[in-house]
């Protein structure tokens, strides 16, 4: 874009004008046009593009511009258009635009001769081109062909689909009726599929996909009509200014008399389905006066016919009439077809109103009674049963009551008019699939090669309101733009490659994600309508929130609100959304959405029609049954999704496409107004846009878009050249170019007829080439010097050619020899090769002999037997291999021996492998038999632990009710010493208060003996001397002297007496005490002095001594010694010495507990002597385990993690077993006898342990441990070294030795 050259800016009605950049902005662009010079605007710098330097120049392939964009795209065509030339190609895509008028020549038999079997692109473009391609590649590819017409309405989709089959027909058909009956049935099609609407007065309402078949000579042998979603909503709805299809107003116009009264027609005015829309016929002066004044409305007589110069209503219907008789249809079912057309339009002048009964149904009115009886009439209907059918709906019960009992539903005004409606539908859409049925047979064809199929189906739409159709329309452009868009690509890949470029793949964006939306399975908008469809109560409303809440934010989807249209804007949420297709955004408006997508009829009305007395009506129902193939449900209207039909007929289309090659013609109209030599850019642009044609040139743009043949540039630019460079030929001249103005070869690419540009090159190589005189001979100077250069290398080349000769003569002398080598080798190898493979197969049968050496070591019988089988078929094996070296065996023979080793070898394999599977299954057999014992043994242990484990907890139960009862007596003995003590202490007490009166009496009693001794002395004359044992002044037997001296003797004699009587009466008193009482027994009881027996001694006593009552005196002096030794050690041990601990602390602790002042410690109950104890513990085996945590670990071990077990097994009062488990440390065993030094010297009672809650085992658990750890190893040492003191454990394991 250099400054004052000229480029295309956007024009609101010419799509693009012309101007030049005066202002460059961030992202815009100030335009000043060259038409208006002055003024100026701001366009967006995307939508601004360079133009060519002669803006009036046309060519044939937009291509072979040099700058290729949108709006060169619509200059080219406008220019073309304006010289009458409508066809333009964009590489092999064909744009035709409508001219509106006939064209001199353009479609005549001449020049269809011209176009067969000519290349595309040596003659003008033309629909004949494609034709004769898609022709063309089918005979040379043998594939068959689609190609696909494209366009709005009026844009001449249909007229370029008849040239299309006129050309292939004519040119290549068989002469025969049958080409003929090809182009015939398109008038047919387009009576009954095509209407007038805003846009076209021929605008086919249905998309068709017409197959021409060919034969393997290539000639035409039949053809098939497949058609796509007829918009059945036109039969009973048009728009004010459009008309119903074709049909009806032909027979209006143009039936006969006879005819017209048979079937009670009259003025298209006199029927529902007609007068809401434009009831006009097609005429042309003349035929107007030939159309009767009464079949004629009030709005024709008053405006005049429809004008044109295609379409003739009364006219049509002749030439429809003759159609049918060409493509074989008689009178019968040609009247057939007529009497159903008329019966549709008497059924919707069927008015209803509501009926007076409470039952809230309606009535047929009584001015249509006429009318219903013509419509019964006409499809073979009995008039009470049309009656009954459209003003109810019969409902069959599935449960409740009787199954399958009817109930007739009454219908309201609006349902009666919505049955009435479908049924209109139903019976125009079944005859319109009877019409194709019927053209297909016309041509029928028994086999056929290939095909060339051509697709007329309705482009891109948008319009202020979008429904349904719409909907389905645009979602079948969408699928397909997007094979649009790979064929394409596909195509430019093709002649990319035949050029010989070797370029990359070039990629597009996708629309698949669009596509998804539509029809993605469970969330696409296709399948919410279908699931809308089945509720109870389907609503727009309810099916539209469904969309917007699946899809919130999708790319593709939004709600009208944000439509840059008001119109649009005023559309609720719920009323409708917007898709951005791939051609622009459309707001749909989904009301009446789930009504349009039902296909069904009530059951009523499908079973009334199926059984209808005209044959004609009956079948065509009954094959649109079997095609559908609907399961009725009872009581509920069926479900027969249009949109679901539509997109499984586009899939398969699809896959035909793909299956096909394919030419693309896409149809443009040029002005709305449908006249000739107007062109509306901005319009043309839109559907350039909405045809993808835009799209593909974005496209191509990742390619190389321009492209010139090397003769186009010989001509252009040799002007420029002096004529020696002239006579160079044109793929020189252009090489040479090339190389001289050192042009980056990325730009460009030579092939093999013409150079390919990068989009924008070719325009700076025009740049280049027409630049000043002193650039150009430079320029020459650099062509020059690039030919020296190049035939110099030549020259090499040629040298270097030479000596490649010479060489590859050498070559082929020694490749003669190695062929004459290698062809000895041959028939040597021929003659030996049946010996060499025979030996090679027997080797290779030797080398499986391990196989079977392998089986036969797994046997456990009959290896002996299976040896001497597998020596004999080695032997075997040898000898044939020996007959194969020394003989001449043919193939055959080695062969039938070979065979018959590899049978004996694989019965052999056989046998082994089935004696094997024998072994296994016995070998399985006794493993499940050894699993089943092992299981039994389990069982049986399992329940000898439980039953153990039964009696244990019956044991502890037992121990634990001893302990508590020991608890318990233990209470009570220390009740009943408390009390004795206290009684004693009573006792004491009174008897100390007695003795202190005694002594205050006797205290007395001295005084008085004093005072009167006294007394006496001093009148000692006057008293006579007494005899001393008078017991009259005695005290208790004492006597009292007679003189001084003897009284002071006696006095004397008195205090020693007085003190022994006061002793003896002590000791009296203190024997009447219980507690003395005790003691005394308890002396008395002690027979043996055993305070001066020496250790050893009371040892050997323990040991061997019989006597129950010595063994227990020894018991108790030897354990009372090792109390006083262990209480001295500890007294006297040294500070900070760590030692071993016998017991835990808290069993030595309890004979040392702290002294609490209590009366009976005070004095002290005696002990019960030993024998007593032993006779009542009657050597009672008691086992015993605490926590046990040394003290040497106990500062170490904070948290108690080297905490241990002390275990111990109490003989009657004493210990007898020992042990200490650490997690750390090897368990340390003690017996008595050997181990009495570190042994606990408590006795049981002493130790508490019979009073610790969960302190006792059971004898088994201690049992278990002592094995576990050697403990009888340890004591049978003990007893063998005649260590052990005899126990109930050295006892019970003499036995078990014994």
């Amino acid at each position: 874009m250099e400054d004052g050259k000229p480029v295309w800016a956007p024009h609101p009605s010419d799509g693009f004008q012309l101007g030049t950049i005066v202002d460059i902005g961030a992202d815009s662009l100030t335009i000043e046009p060259l038409k208006q010079k002055g003024k100026t605007f701001v366009a967006a710098i995307n939508q601004v593009f360079p133009a060519e330097e002669d803006v009036n120049k046309h060519v044939e392939d937009n291509c072979s511009l040099m700058y290729l964009n949108e709006a060169t795209l619509l200059n080219n065509i406008r220019v073309r258009y304006s010289k009458d030339r409508i066809y333009t190609f964009v590489a092999n895509i064909l744009i035709a635009v409508n001219p509106y008028y006939d064209i001199p020549k353009l479609y005549s038999p001449d020049t269809i001769k011209q176009y067969r079997g000519r290349s595309l692109g040596t003659l003008p473009p033309h629909v004949y081109a494609i034709a004769d391609k898609a022709y063309r590649d089918m005979k040379v590819l043998k594939m068959s062909q689609s190609i696909i017409v494209s366009g709005e309405s009026g844009a001449g989709k249909t007229e370029n689909t008849k040239f299309v089959l006129k050309y292939l027909t004519t040119s290549y058909g068989t002469g025969q009726d049958i080409d003929e009956r090809i182009v015939e049935a398109n008038p047919l099609l387009e009576a009954f599929g095509n209407a007038k609407t805003v846009r076209n007065n021929n605008s086919s309402r249905f998309g068709k996909f017409v197959e021409i078949h060919f034969n393997e000579k290539n000639a035409v042998v039949g053809g098939f009509v497949s058609h796509y979603l007829l918009e059945k909503s036109r039969i009973c709805r048009q728009s004010s200014e459009e008309r119903n299809y074709h049909i009806f107003y032909r027979l209006c116009a143009g039936a006969t008399e006879d005819i017209r009264q048979k079937f009670h027609l009259s003025s298209p005015d006199t029927f529902r389905y007609l007068n809401r829309g434009c009831t006009r016929f097609f005429a042309s002066k003349d035929t107007d006066k030939q159309i009767l004044q009464n079949r004629k409305s009030p709005e024709h007589l008053k405006a005049g016919p429809l004008k044109d110069p295609l379409l003739d209503d009364q006219g049509d219907f002749n030439r429809m009439c003759g159609a049918m008789k060409k493509i074989g249809l008689d009178d019968t079912e040609k009247l057939d077809l007529f009497r159903v057309v008329a019966g549709v339009l008497h059924l919707g002048n069927i008015n209803f109103e509501e009926a007076g009964s409470t039952s809230g149904g309606c009535t047929i009115k009584n001015q249509s009674s006429q009318t219903l009886e013509h419509c019964a009439e006409l499809l073979g209907l009995e008039e009470d049963d049309l009656r009954v059918s459209l003003t109810t709906r019969v409902m069959l019960t599935t449960a409740g009551g009787v199954k399958g009992t009817v109930i007739k539903v009454p219908l309201k005004v609006e349902q009666a008019n919505n049955a009435r409606d479908a049924l209109a539908k139903a019976v125009y859409s079944c005859l319109f699939d009877h019409v194709v049925t019927r053209v297909n047979q016309c041509f029928p064809f028994d086999s056929s090669a290939n095909f060339i199929g051509v697709l007329d189906i309705a482009g891109f739409e948008y319009f202020e309101h979008n429904s349904f159709e719409q909907f389905c329309i645009n979602y079948c452009n969408e699928k397909l733009q997007q094979f649009f868009n790979e064929r394409i690509l596909k195509e430019e890949q093709e002649l990319y490659q035949k050029e010989g470029l070797g370029v990359n793949e070039v990629h597009y964006v996708d629309n698949q994600d669009c596509i998804d939306l539509v029809e993605a399975k469970l969330v696409g908008i296709l399948d919410i309508l279908d699931e809308e469809n089945r509720l109870p109560q389907p609503s727009d409303q309810h099916f539209t929130d469904t969309v917007h809440n699946k899809h919130k934010n999708h790319f593709r989807l939004t709600v009208p609100r944000k439509s840059k249209l008001a119109v649009h804007r005023n559309v609720r949420d719920d009323e409708g959304f917007i898709i951005r297709h791939f051609a622009g955004a459309v707001c749909y408006e989904t009301t009446k959405f789930v009504e349009k997508n039902n296909d069904a009829l009530h059951m009523s009305l499908e079973c009334l029609v199926s059984e209808s007395k005209d044959r004609f009506v009956r079948e065509l129902f009954e094959n649109s049954n079997n095609s559908k193939d609907v399961k009725q449900k009872a009581g509920k209207l069926s479900f027969i999704s249009v949109g679901n039909k539509f997109k499984m007929q586009l899939n398969i289309l699809l896959d035909k496409l793909r299956s096909t090659g394919s030419s693309f013609i896409r149809c443009i109209k040029p002005n709305l107004k449908m006249v000739s030599h107007q062109f509306e850019g901005a319009q043309i642009l839109s559907q350039l846009q909405c045809s993808g044609m835009v799209s593909v040139l974005d496209l191509m743009q990742g390619g190389f878009p321009s492209r010139a043949a090397f003769h186009e540039l010989y001509n252009m630019y040799q002007k420029y050249m002096p004529p020696k460079l002239t006579r160079l030929d044109p793929r020189l001249f252009c090489k040479a170019l090339f190389k001289a103005l050192g042009l980056n070869d990325v730009d460009y690419k030579f092939g093999l007829t013409r150079v390919f540009f990068r989009p924008g090159k070719f325009a700076e190589f025009d740049q280049i080439m027409k630049s000043d005189p002193d650039h150009l001979a430079e320029l020459v100077k650099k062509v020059n010097k690039w030919l020296i250069h190049s035939r110099w290398k030549k020259v090499q080349w040629c040298a270097l050619s030479v000596i490649k000769l010479k060489n590859k003569i050498l070559y082929r002398t020694n490749a003669c020899i190695m062929m004459q080598k290698t062809v000895r080798m041959w028939l040597c190898r021929k003659k030996h090769k049946p010996r060499i493979d025979g030996l090679v197969k027997v080797r290779n049968l030797k080398t499986r002999m391990n196989r079977f050496t392998e089986v036969v070591a797994g046997l456990k019988e009959g290896k002996q037997e299976m040896s001497k089988q597998i020596q004999g078929l080695e032997a075997a094996i040898d000898a044939l291999m020996v007959k194969i070296k020394s003989t001449n065996m043919s193939r055959i023979d080695i062969d039938h021996e070979y065979k018959a080793l590899v049978t004996r070898s694989e019965q052999l394999l056989t046998a082994m492998q089935n004696k094997k599977k024998e072994e296994e299954e016995r070998e399985r057999l006794r493993r499940i038999q050894e699993e089943m014992e092992r299981e039994r043994k389990r069982r049986e242990e399992e329940d000898q632990r439980r039953k153990q484990e039964e009696e244990d907890r019956k044991l502890k139960a037992e121990m634990e009710v001893k302990r508590r009862q020991e608890e318990e007596e233990r209470k009570r003995r220390e009740e009943e010493e408390r009390r004795l003590q206290i009684e004693m202490e009573l006792q004491l007490e009174a008897e100390r208060e007695e003795d202190a009166a005694r002594q205050a009496v006797l205290e007395q009693e001295r005084r008085d003996r004093e005072l009167a001794l006294r007394i006496a002395q001093s009148e000692a004359e006057l008293i006579p001397e007494e005899v001393p044992n008078d017991s009259g002044l005695r005290s208790n037997g004492s006597s009292v002297p007679s003189s001084p001296e003897r009284a002071t003797a006696g006095t004397t004699k008195l205090k020693s007496l007085t003190m022994e009587e006061m002793a003896k009466e002590m000791t009296e008193l203190l024997a009447r005490g219980p507690q003395v009482q005790a003691s005394k027994a308890a002396a008395g009881a002690k027979k043996y002095e055993l305070s001066k027996w020496k250790y050893a001694e009371l040892r050997d006593a323990i040991n061997t001594s019989c006597d129950i009552e010595l063994l227990a005196a020894c018991r108790e002096e030897f354990h009372r010694r090792l109390k006083v030794y262990h209480a001295w050690k500890s007294k006297n041990k040294k500070r900070n010495t760590e030692t071993e601990q016998r017991a835990p602390k808290c069993v030595t602790d309890y004979d040392h507990a702290p002294p609490v002042k209590k009366a009976s410690q005070q004095n002290p109950a005696p002990p019960i002597p030993a024998r007593q104890y032993e006779v009542a513990m009657n050597r009672q085996q008691r086992y015993f385990r605490i926590p046990f945590i040394r003290p040497g670990d106990q500062y170490k071990d904070p948290q108690n993690k080297k905490k241990g077990w002390w275990y111990a097994h109490f003989d009657g009062p004493w210990i007898a077993r020992q042990m200490e488990l650490h997690p750390d440390k090897h368990p340390i065993l003690l017996v008595a006898g050997k181990d009495d030094m570190e042994m606990c010297e408590l006795s049981l009672e002493e130790t508490g342990l019979s009073r610790k809650r969960g302190a006792e085992i059971l004898p088994r658990q201690f049992e278990e441990i002592w094995e576990r750890c050697g403990g009888i190893q340890y004591l049978r040492s003990a007893i063998e070294s005649r260590q052990a003191r005899p126990t109930y454990a050295t006892a019970m394991l003499q036995s078990m030795f014994k």
